[in-house]
Protein backbone atom coordinates (compact mmCIF):
# COMPACT_ATOMS: atom_id res chain seq x y z
CA UNK A 1 0.00 0.00 0.00
CA UNK A 2 1.35 3.42 -0.85
CA UNK A 3 1.58 6.36 1.52
CA UNK A 4 -1.71 7.82 0.30
CA UNK A 5 -4.57 6.12 2.04
CA UNK A 6 -7.82 7.01 3.73
CA UNK A 7 -6.95 6.82 7.42
CA UNK A 8 -10.56 6.86 8.58
CA UNK A 9 -11.59 4.00 6.32
CA UNK A 10 -8.40 2.10 7.16
CA UNK A 11 -9.08 2.32 10.90
CA UNK A 12 -12.73 1.41 10.34
CA UNK A 13 -11.81 -1.69 8.33
CA UNK A 14 -9.17 -2.78 10.84
CA UNK A 15 -11.42 -2.21 13.85
CA UNK A 16 -14.28 -4.16 12.25
CA UNK A 17 -11.95 -7.04 11.48
CA UNK A 18 -10.60 -6.82 15.03
CA UNK A 19 -14.12 -7.36 16.38
CA UNK A 20 -13.42 -10.98 15.55
CA UNK A 21 -10.73 -10.71 18.21
CA UNK A 22 -13.18 -9.15 20.68
CA UNK A 23 -15.58 -12.07 20.29
CA UNK A 24 -12.68 -14.51 20.30
CA UNK A 25 -11.59 -13.14 23.70
CA UNK A 26 -15.09 -13.06 25.17
CA UNK A 27 -16.15 -16.50 23.96
CA UNK A 28 -12.88 -18.04 25.07
CA UNK A 29 -12.97 -16.71 28.66
CA UNK A 30 -16.68 -16.48 29.50
CA UNK A 31 -16.83 -20.18 30.23
CA UNK A 32 -14.46 -19.74 33.17
CA UNK A 33 -17.01 -17.66 35.09
CA UNK A 34 -19.93 -19.87 34.06
CA UNK A 35 -18.07 -23.06 34.98
CA UNK A 36 -18.98 -23.29 38.71
CA UNK A 37 -22.69 -22.91 37.88
CA UNK A 38 -23.33 -24.92 34.70
CA UNK A 39 -21.41 -27.84 36.23
CA UNK A 40 -24.01 -27.95 39.01
CA UNK A 41 -26.86 -27.52 36.50
CA UNK A 42 -25.68 -30.41 34.32
CA UNK A 43 -24.70 -32.55 37.31
CA UNK A 44 -21.02 -32.96 36.39
CA UNK A 45 -19.40 -31.60 39.55
CA UNK A 46 -18.11 -35.07 40.42
CA UNK A 47 -16.96 -35.96 36.90
CA UNK A 48 -13.55 -34.51 35.95
CA UNK A 49 -13.85 -36.07 32.50
CA UNK A 50 -17.16 -34.36 31.74
CA UNK A 51 -15.81 -31.11 33.14
CA UNK A 52 -12.80 -31.41 30.84
CA UNK A 53 -15.06 -32.07 27.84
CA UNK A 54 -17.06 -28.90 28.52
CA UNK A 55 -13.86 -26.85 28.80
CA UNK A 56 -12.24 -28.23 25.63
CA UNK A 57 -15.20 -28.54 23.23
CA UNK A 58 -14.80 -24.96 22.01
CA UNK A 59 -11.06 -25.51 21.63
CA UNK A 60 -11.71 -28.50 19.38
CA UNK A 61 -13.95 -26.21 17.35
CA UNK A 62 -11.03 -23.76 17.18
CA UNK A 63 -8.93 -26.47 15.58
CA UNK A 64 -11.61 -27.16 12.98
CA UNK A 65 -12.07 -23.45 12.23
CA UNK A 66 -8.35 -22.81 11.97
CA UNK A 67 -7.89 -25.83 9.70
CA UNK A 68 -10.30 -24.55 7.05
CA UNK A 69 -9.88 -20.77 7.48
CA UNK A 70 -6.69 -20.29 5.50
CA UNK A 71 -7.53 -22.52 2.55
CA UNK A 72 -11.07 -21.15 2.32
CA UNK A 73 -9.84 -17.55 2.54
CA UNK A 74 -7.37 -18.17 -0.30
CA UNK A 75 -10.22 -19.49 -2.43
CA UNK A 76 -13.15 -17.26 -1.48
CA UNK A 77 -11.48 -14.21 0.08
CA UNK A 78 -10.86 -12.82 3.58
CA UNK A 79 -14.12 -10.87 3.89
CA UNK A 80 -16.55 -13.81 3.39
CA UNK A 81 -14.73 -15.79 6.06
CA UNK A 82 -14.95 -12.91 8.55
CA UNK A 83 -18.72 -12.73 7.89
CA UNK A 84 -18.94 -16.49 8.43
CA UNK A 85 -17.16 -16.15 11.77
CA UNK A 86 -19.64 -13.46 12.84
CA UNK A 87 -22.57 -15.76 12.03
CA UNK A 88 -21.02 -18.62 14.02
CA UNK A 89 -20.44 -16.37 17.05
CA UNK A 90 -24.04 -15.17 16.97
CA UNK A 91 -25.53 -18.65 16.68
CA UNK A 92 -23.28 -20.03 19.43
CA UNK A 93 -24.01 -17.17 21.86
CA UNK A 94 -27.75 -17.78 21.63
CA UNK A 95 -27.66 -21.57 21.57
CA UNK A 96 -25.17 -22.12 24.41
CA UNK A 97 -27.38 -20.36 26.93
CA UNK A 98 -30.59 -21.80 25.47
CA UNK A 99 -29.94 -25.54 25.65
CA UNK A 100 -30.82 -27.63 28.70
CA UNK A 101 -29.11 -30.74 27.35
CA UNK A 102 -25.40 -31.25 28.07
CA UNK A 103 -24.67 -32.66 24.60
CA UNK A 104 -26.41 -29.78 22.82
CA UNK A 105 -24.58 -27.34 25.11
CA UNK A 106 -21.28 -28.77 23.89
CA UNK A 107 -22.37 -28.66 20.25
CA UNK A 108 -23.15 -24.95 20.67
CA UNK A 109 -19.74 -24.42 22.28
CA UNK A 110 -18.14 -26.25 19.34
CA UNK A 111 -19.85 -23.88 16.88
CA UNK A 112 -18.47 -20.89 18.79
CA UNK A 113 -15.06 -22.53 18.76
CA UNK A 114 -15.14 -22.78 14.97
CA UNK A 115 -15.85 -19.05 14.91
CA UNK A 116 -12.86 -18.43 17.18
CA UNK A 117 -10.61 -20.54 14.95
CA UNK A 118 -11.67 -18.65 11.82
CA UNK A 119 -11.44 -15.20 13.43
CA UNK A 120 -8.08 -15.87 15.10
CA UNK A 121 -6.57 -16.80 11.73
CA UNK A 122 -8.27 -14.21 9.53
CA UNK A 123 -8.50 -11.03 11.63
CA UNK A 124 -4.74 -10.38 12.07
CA UNK A 125 -3.99 -11.49 8.50
CA UNK A 126 -6.63 -9.16 7.04
CA UNK A 127 -5.37 -6.22 9.10
CA UNK A 128 -1.75 -6.85 8.04
CA UNK A 129 -2.75 -6.97 4.38
CA UNK A 130 -4.62 -3.65 4.41
CA UNK A 131 -2.15 -1.69 6.59
CA UNK A 132 0.88 0.39 5.53
CA UNK A 133 4.26 -1.02 6.61
CA UNK A 134 5.14 1.79 9.05
CA UNK A 135 2.05 1.19 11.22
CA UNK A 136 1.34 -2.47 10.44
CA UNK A 137 2.55 -3.78 13.79
CA UNK A 138 0.42 -1.27 15.68
CA UNK A 139 -2.64 -2.02 13.55
CA UNK A 140 -2.32 -5.79 13.98
CA UNK A 141 -1.87 -5.21 17.71
CA UNK A 142 -5.35 -3.64 17.71
CA UNK A 143 -6.60 -7.19 17.17
CA UNK A 144 -4.87 -8.27 20.38
CA UNK A 145 -6.29 -5.21 22.11
CA UNK A 146 -9.81 -6.26 21.17
CA UNK A 147 -9.04 -9.81 22.34
CA UNK A 148 -8.08 -8.59 25.81
CA UNK A 149 -11.05 -6.19 25.86
CA UNK A 150 -13.24 -9.21 25.09
CA UNK A 151 -11.56 -11.10 27.92
CA UNK A 152 -12.10 -8.20 30.31
CA UNK A 153 -15.72 -7.82 29.18
CA UNK A 154 -16.35 -11.50 29.90
CA UNK A 155 -14.72 -11.19 33.31
CA UNK A 156 -16.80 -8.12 34.22
CA UNK A 157 -20.04 -9.65 32.92
CA UNK A 158 -19.34 -12.83 34.87
CA UNK A 159 -18.67 -10.85 38.05
CA UNK A 160 -21.80 -8.71 37.68
CA UNK A 161 -24.08 -11.62 36.86
CA UNK A 162 -22.78 -13.97 39.55
CA UNK A 163 -24.85 -13.23 42.64
CA UNK A 164 -23.77 -13.77 46.26
CA UNK A 165 -22.95 -17.47 46.50
CA UNK A 166 -23.53 -17.50 50.27
CA UNK A 167 -27.24 -16.77 49.80
CA UNK A 168 -29.20 -19.84 48.77
CA UNK A 169 -31.71 -18.01 46.56
CA UNK A 170 -28.88 -16.23 44.73
CA UNK A 171 -27.03 -19.48 44.18
CA UNK A 172 -30.20 -21.02 42.73
CA UNK A 173 -30.41 -18.10 40.26
CA UNK A 174 -26.73 -18.56 39.36
CA UNK A 175 -27.26 -22.24 38.59
CA UNK A 176 -30.57 -21.77 36.77
CA UNK A 177 -30.10 -18.52 34.83
CA UNK A 178 -26.84 -16.76 35.66
CA UNK A 179 -24.55 -18.89 33.50
CA UNK A 180 -26.99 -18.61 30.57
CA UNK A 181 -26.89 -14.80 30.59
CA UNK A 182 -23.10 -14.92 30.66
CA UNK A 183 -23.22 -16.55 27.22
CA UNK A 184 -26.21 -14.56 25.93
CA UNK A 185 -24.38 -11.27 26.61
CA UNK A 186 -22.19 -12.06 23.58
CA UNK A 187 -25.13 -11.87 21.17
CA UNK A 188 -25.13 -8.07 20.80
CA UNK A 189 -21.45 -7.60 19.79
CA UNK A 190 -21.64 -10.71 17.59
CA UNK A 191 -24.63 -9.30 15.68
CA UNK A 192 -22.89 -5.91 15.41
CA UNK A 193 -19.79 -7.60 13.97
CA UNK A 194 -21.96 -9.38 11.40
CA UNK A 195 -23.58 -6.16 10.20
CA UNK A 196 -20.37 -4.09 10.09
CA UNK A 197 -18.38 -6.82 8.33
CA UNK A 198 -20.67 -6.36 5.32
CA UNK A 199 -19.22 -2.87 4.75
CA UNK A 200 -15.46 -3.55 4.79
CA UNK A 201 -13.52 -4.08 1.52
CA UNK A 202 -11.83 -7.26 0.43
CA UNK A 203 -8.13 -7.52 1.23
CA UNK A 204 -6.03 -5.91 -1.55
CA UNK A 205 -3.58 -8.81 -1.32
CA UNK A 206 -6.33 -11.32 -2.09
CA UNK A 207 -7.60 -9.13 -4.94
CA UNK A 208 -4.07 -9.00 -6.40
CA UNK A 209 -3.59 -12.77 -6.06
CA UNK A 210 -6.95 -13.39 -7.71
CA UNK A 211 -6.03 -11.10 -10.60
CA UNK A 212 -2.66 -12.81 -10.98
CA UNK A 213 -4.27 -16.24 -11.11
CA UNK A 214 -6.73 -15.04 -13.73
CA UNK A 215 -3.93 -13.48 -15.77
CA UNK A 216 -1.70 -16.55 -15.70
CA UNK A 217 -4.66 -18.79 -16.46
CA UNK A 218 -5.25 -16.81 -19.66
CA UNK A 219 -1.57 -16.81 -20.62
CA UNK A 220 -1.11 -20.27 -22.05
CA UNK A 221 2.33 -19.49 -23.46
CA UNK A 222 3.88 -18.43 -20.16
CA UNK A 223 6.76 -20.65 -19.04
CA UNK A 224 5.83 -20.12 -15.41
CA UNK A 225 2.08 -20.56 -15.86
CA UNK A 226 1.95 -24.09 -14.43
CA UNK A 227 4.09 -23.20 -11.43
CA UNK A 228 2.17 -19.99 -10.73
CA UNK A 229 -1.22 -21.69 -10.91
CA UNK A 230 -0.11 -24.74 -8.96
CA UNK A 231 -1.86 -24.96 -5.59
CA UNK A 232 0.52 -25.04 -2.68
CA UNK A 233 -0.65 -27.91 -0.49
CA UNK A 234 0.44 -28.56 3.08
CA UNK A 235 2.45 -31.62 2.10
CA UNK A 236 4.22 -29.77 -0.71
CA UNK A 237 5.46 -27.12 1.74
CA UNK A 238 7.87 -29.70 3.14
CA UNK A 239 9.28 -30.84 -0.22
CA UNK A 240 12.65 -29.70 -1.58
CA UNK A 241 10.90 -27.48 -4.15
CA UNK A 242 9.36 -25.39 -1.37
CA UNK A 243 12.20 -25.67 1.13
CA UNK A 244 12.31 -21.90 1.68
CA UNK A 245 8.65 -22.03 2.74
CA UNK A 246 9.01 -24.92 5.17
CA UNK A 247 11.75 -23.17 7.17
CA UNK A 248 9.53 -20.10 7.70
CA UNK A 249 6.50 -22.27 8.44
CA UNK A 250 8.32 -24.20 11.16
CA UNK A 251 9.35 -20.91 12.77
CA UNK A 252 5.72 -19.77 12.70
CA UNK A 253 4.52 -23.04 14.24
CA UNK A 254 7.04 -22.71 17.08
CA UNK A 255 6.00 -19.12 17.81
CA UNK A 256 2.30 -20.08 17.76
CA UNK A 257 2.67 -23.07 20.09
CA UNK A 258 4.95 -21.21 22.47
CA UNK A 259 2.39 -18.42 22.88
CA UNK A 260 0.15 -21.04 24.48
CA UNK A 261 2.71 -23.21 26.24
CA UNK A 262 4.30 -20.22 27.93
CA UNK A 263 1.54 -20.99 30.47
CA UNK A 264 -0.20 -17.65 30.88
CA UNK A 265 -3.50 -18.82 29.48
CA UNK A 266 -4.02 -21.36 32.28
CA UNK A 267 -4.56 -18.32 34.50
CA UNK A 268 -7.61 -17.38 32.42
CA UNK A 269 -8.97 -20.91 31.97
CA UNK A 270 -8.31 -22.13 35.51
CA UNK A 271 -8.53 -18.90 37.48
CA UNK A 272 -10.82 -20.58 40.00
CA UNK A 273 -8.21 -23.21 40.92
CA UNK A 274 -5.28 -20.78 40.85
CA UNK A 275 -6.81 -18.12 43.10
CA UNK A 276 -8.54 -20.50 45.50
CA UNK A 277 -5.19 -22.30 45.77
CA UNK A 278 -3.72 -18.94 46.75
CA UNK A 279 -6.21 -18.61 49.61
CA UNK A 280 -9.14 -16.67 48.08
CA UNK A 281 -12.86 -17.49 48.31
CA UNK A 282 -15.21 -17.43 45.27
CA UNK A 283 -16.08 -13.73 45.59
CA UNK A 284 -12.40 -12.82 45.99
CA UNK A 285 -11.64 -14.98 42.97
CA UNK A 286 -14.00 -12.97 40.72
CA UNK A 287 -12.51 -9.66 41.91
CA UNK A 288 -8.96 -10.87 41.26
CA UNK A 289 -9.94 -12.14 37.82
CA UNK A 290 -11.18 -8.65 36.91
CA UNK A 291 -7.93 -7.16 38.26
CA UNK A 292 -5.93 -9.45 35.96
CA UNK A 293 -8.20 -8.46 33.07
CA UNK A 294 -7.56 -4.76 33.66
CA UNK A 295 -3.81 -5.37 33.75
CA UNK A 296 -4.16 -7.33 30.51
CA UNK A 297 -5.81 -4.36 28.79
CA UNK A 298 -3.44 -1.70 30.17
CA UNK A 299 -0.29 -3.51 29.11
CA UNK A 300 -1.69 -4.34 25.70
CA UNK A 301 -1.95 -0.55 25.26
CA UNK A 302 1.78 -0.46 26.08
CA UNK A 303 2.35 -2.97 23.28
CA UNK A 304 0.62 -0.67 20.77
CA UNK A 305 3.40 1.88 21.28
CA UNK A 306 6.39 -0.42 21.81
CA UNK A 307 5.82 -2.84 18.93
CA UNK A 308 6.96 -0.26 16.35
CA UNK A 309 9.65 1.31 18.57
CA UNK A 310 11.30 -1.67 20.24
CA UNK A 311 10.57 -4.19 17.51
CA UNK A 312 9.03 -7.65 17.41
CA UNK A 313 12.17 -9.62 18.22
CA UNK A 314 13.02 -7.56 21.33
CA UNK A 315 9.50 -7.90 22.73
CA UNK A 316 9.43 -11.65 22.15
CA UNK A 317 12.71 -12.03 24.04
CA UNK A 318 11.46 -9.83 26.89
CA UNK A 319 8.30 -11.93 27.10
CA UNK A 320 10.05 -15.30 27.14
CA UNK A 321 12.74 -14.23 29.63
CA UNK A 322 10.40 -12.23 31.85
CA UNK A 323 7.81 -14.99 32.14
CA UNK A 324 10.51 -17.55 32.82
CA UNK A 325 11.65 -15.51 35.83
CA UNK A 326 8.14 -14.69 37.10
CA UNK A 327 6.97 -18.30 36.89
CA UNK A 328 10.04 -19.49 38.77
CA UNK A 329 9.22 -17.06 41.60
CA UNK A 330 5.50 -17.92 41.47
CA UNK A 331 6.23 -21.64 41.67
CA UNK A 332 8.55 -21.04 44.61
CA UNK A 333 5.83 -19.07 46.42
CA UNK A 334 3.33 -21.88 45.91
CA UNK A 335 5.94 -24.33 47.22
CA UNK A 336 6.40 -22.19 50.34
CA UNK A 337 2.59 -21.85 50.76
CA UNK A 338 2.56 -18.07 50.30
CA UNK A 339 -1.00 -16.71 50.05
CA UNK A 340 -2.79 -13.39 49.71
CA UNK A 341 -1.87 -10.19 47.89
CA UNK A 342 1.67 -11.29 47.04
CA UNK A 343 0.29 -14.05 44.82
CA UNK A 344 -2.07 -11.64 43.07
CA UNK A 345 0.88 -9.31 42.37
CA UNK A 346 2.87 -12.14 40.77
CA UNK A 347 -0.09 -13.29 38.67
CA UNK A 348 -0.72 -9.71 37.51
CA UNK A 349 3.00 -9.34 36.70
CA UNK A 350 2.87 -12.48 34.56
CA UNK A 351 -0.21 -11.32 32.67
CA UNK A 352 1.24 -7.82 32.21
CA UNK A 353 4.46 -9.23 30.77
CA UNK A 354 2.50 -11.49 28.43
CA UNK A 355 0.09 -8.71 27.39
CA UNK A 356 2.84 -6.38 26.15
CA UNK A 357 4.94 -9.07 24.49
CA UNK A 358 3.91 -12.61 23.51
CA UNK A 359 0.18 -11.90 23.37
CA UNK A 360 0.13 -9.29 20.59
CA UNK A 361 3.55 -9.80 19.00
CA UNK A 362 2.89 -13.45 18.14
CA UNK A 363 -0.03 -12.40 15.93
CA UNK A 364 1.99 -9.56 14.41
CA UNK A 365 4.83 -11.92 13.44
CA UNK A 366 2.50 -14.60 12.09
CA UNK A 367 0.73 -12.04 9.91
CA UNK A 368 4.04 -10.73 8.51
CA UNK A 369 6.53 -13.54 7.94
CA UNK A 370 4.74 -15.61 5.28
CA UNK A 371 4.88 -14.96 1.51
CA UNK A 372 1.59 -13.90 -0.08
CA UNK A 373 1.30 -17.12 -2.05
CA UNK A 374 1.13 -19.32 1.07
CA UNK A 375 -0.08 -16.79 3.66
CA UNK A 376 -3.61 -18.13 3.98
CA UNK A 377 -2.47 -21.76 4.24
CA UNK A 378 0.43 -20.92 6.55
CA UNK A 379 -1.77 -18.84 8.88
CA UNK A 380 -4.23 -21.72 8.95
CA UNK A 381 -1.48 -24.20 9.86
CA UNK A 382 -0.01 -21.94 12.56
CA UNK A 383 -3.40 -21.09 14.03
CA UNK A 384 -4.20 -24.80 14.08
CA UNK A 385 -0.89 -25.38 15.88
CA UNK A 386 -1.68 -22.56 18.32
CA UNK A 387 -5.06 -24.04 19.23
CA UNK A 388 -3.53 -27.50 19.47
CA UNK A 389 -1.14 -25.99 21.98
CA UNK A 390 -4.08 -24.38 23.78
CA UNK A 391 -5.99 -27.69 23.87
CA UNK A 392 -3.05 -29.66 25.24
CA UNK A 393 -2.27 -26.90 27.74
CA UNK A 394 -5.87 -26.73 28.96
CA UNK A 395 -6.27 -30.50 29.09
CA UNK A 396 -2.93 -31.21 30.78
CA UNK A 397 -3.01 -28.55 33.50
CA UNK A 398 -5.45 -30.30 35.90
CA UNK A 399 -3.49 -33.56 35.74
CA UNK A 400 -0.12 -31.82 35.97
CA UNK A 401 -1.37 -29.65 38.81
CA UNK A 402 -2.64 -32.73 40.66
CA UNK A 403 0.63 -34.61 40.15
CA UNK A 404 3.18 -31.81 40.65
CA UNK A 405 1.18 -29.19 42.53
CA UNK A 406 0.95 -25.55 41.50
CA UNK A 407 4.63 -25.08 42.30
CA UNK A 408 5.79 -27.84 39.98
CA UNK A 409 3.42 -26.73 37.22
CA UNK A 410 4.75 -23.18 37.16
CA UNK A 411 8.35 -24.40 37.35
CA UNK A 412 7.65 -26.47 34.22
CA UNK A 413 6.31 -23.37 32.46
CA UNK A 414 9.41 -21.46 33.59
CA UNK A 415 11.68 -24.04 31.95
CA UNK A 416 9.64 -23.89 28.73
CA UNK A 417 9.98 -20.09 28.62
CA UNK A 418 13.76 -20.17 29.15
CA UNK A 419 14.21 -22.78 26.39
CA UNK A 420 12.04 -20.66 24.07
CA UNK A 421 14.16 -17.60 24.88
CA UNK A 422 17.25 -19.42 23.58
CA UNK A 423 15.45 -20.51 20.39
CA UNK A 424 13.99 -17.06 19.70
CA UNK A 425 17.36 -15.40 20.30
CA UNK A 426 18.83 -17.57 17.53
CA UNK A 427 15.94 -17.71 15.06
CA UNK A 428 13.42 -14.88 15.46
CA UNK A 429 13.80 -12.17 12.77
CA UNK A 430 13.09 -8.46 13.14
CA UNK A 431 10.25 -7.39 10.86
CA UNK A 432 9.38 -3.84 11.92
CA UNK A 433 9.28 -1.12 9.27
CA UNK A 434 9.49 -3.48 6.28
CA UNK A 435 6.80 -4.01 3.67
CA UNK A 436 5.32 -7.48 3.26
CA UNK A 437 7.07 -7.70 -0.12
CA UNK A 438 10.45 -6.84 1.43
CA UNK A 439 9.96 -9.42 4.15
CA UNK A 440 9.02 -12.02 1.58
CA UNK A 441 12.30 -11.52 -0.31
CA UNK A 442 14.42 -11.33 2.86
CA UNK A 443 13.01 -14.36 4.69
CA UNK A 444 13.20 -16.60 1.61
CA UNK A 445 16.81 -15.72 0.85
Amino acid sequence: MNNKYNKTFLYFSCCVSAMGGLLFGYDWVVIGGAKPFYEIYFGITESPVMQGVAMTTALIGCLAGAMVAGIASDRYGRKPLLITAAILFTVSAIATGLFDDYTLFNIARFIGGVGIGVASALSPMYIAEVSPAHIRGRMVSINQMTIVLGILAAQIVNMLLARDTTVEASQVWNVTWGWRWMFWAETLPAALFLVMALFIPESPVFVALKSERRRTANDGNSVNTKDEQESVSLSSLFTLHYRQYSRILLLGIFIAVFQQWCGTNVIFNYAQEIFTGAGFDVDGMFINIVITGIANVLFTFVALYTVERWGRRTLMLIGAGGLGLIYFILGTCYYMHVTGVAMVVLVVAAISCYAMTLGPVTWVLLSEIFPARIRGLAMSVCTFALWTGCCTLTFSFPSMNAALGSSGSFWIYSIICICAFVFLYRRCPETKGRTLEELERRLQS
